[in-house]
């Protein structure tokens, strides 16, 4: 038995456009929630969200038997936490704050097992293997990563087409807020500046032939990314629409 077919890294390469939603609620019960609304994929966030590995692990499992696949977004690059991540059972990895072809690729082999990478063996007791119920994990478990890596600065925008020309990559996320940030606009991504590098970027990444991706609450760049040639598309954060839906709700009554 093979490690499990990861669907994204397979409709990803088909070329498909999937819409996910962030989840920043550390809660496997809201995940839960969110799983069944129907989003193609759903990132648990490890970086600006408080997950640990245990609340992770307890998301990953009730997303998992929905139709919406689970993608982790780990809080940095650090081999030992994206070991941990895979052995806990994570397929797809988001990895935030990218800036050279040579952090890239120490990513992808971070994420493999030798001769490939350096990923450490210790599947037996792994939750990646079913705790040993799948005897070819090890075997078959490289070619089922699906690694997505975050460009979210003006280094990461230089060293972009030498990241792209590296195996391993399947997707290229861009993240207009901290780019913002880092191009002198801290809180305006939607500045002119920002969005020509931003649609730049997808363009590139796109005629590289990986997935391009993009995160934002906007339909109006949202469509424009899309047309540029972004496929891996966030549309909503979970935090964001608790509050609004809620504060709405409160304003009509209170206000």
């Amino acid at each position: 038995m093979p490690a499990p077919i990861n669907r994204l890294k397979y409709r990803l390469a088909a070329g498909e456009t999937l819409h996910g939603c962030w989840l920043g609620m550390a809660d496997p019960y809201a995940a839960e929630m969110a799983a069944t609304c129907g989003f193609d994929w759903l990132l648990i966030d490890g970086e600006h969200a408080p997950n640990d590995l245990r609340s992770t692990v307890a998301q990953l499992a009730v997303i998992e038997p929905s139709p919406s696949l689970p993608v982790v977004r780990l809080r940095d690059d650090d081999p030992a936490r994206i070991k941990q991540m895979l052995d806990a059972g994570a397929q797809s990895l988001l990895i935030p704050m990218i800036e050279s072809a040579e952090q890239a690729a120490a990513c992808v082999r971070a994420t493999r097992y030798p001769p490939e990478g350096i990923r450490g063996v210790g599947s037996s007791l792994a939750r990646a293997s079913r705790f040993s119920a799948v005897p070819d994990y090890l075997a078959t478990a490289n070619g089922q990563i699906c690694l997505i890596l975050q460009i979210e600065s003006r280094a990461g925008l230089a060293a972009l087409d030498d990241i792209l020309a590296l195996d391993g990559i399947d997707c290229v996320f861009i993240g207009p807020a901290d780019l913002a940030a880092d191009m002198g606009h801290l809180g305006n991504a939607a500045h002119p500046e920002v969005r020509e590098a931003v649609m730049d970027a997808i363009r590139r990444i796109a005629r590289s032939g990986k997935a391009a991706g993009v995160l934002s609450t906007e339909d109006p760049f949202l469509s424009e990314c899309k047309a540029a040639g972004a496929r891996f598309v966030g549309v909503g954060i979970d935090v964001l629409m608790f509050v609004e839906a809620m504060r709405a709700r409160a304003r009509h009554f209170t206000a």
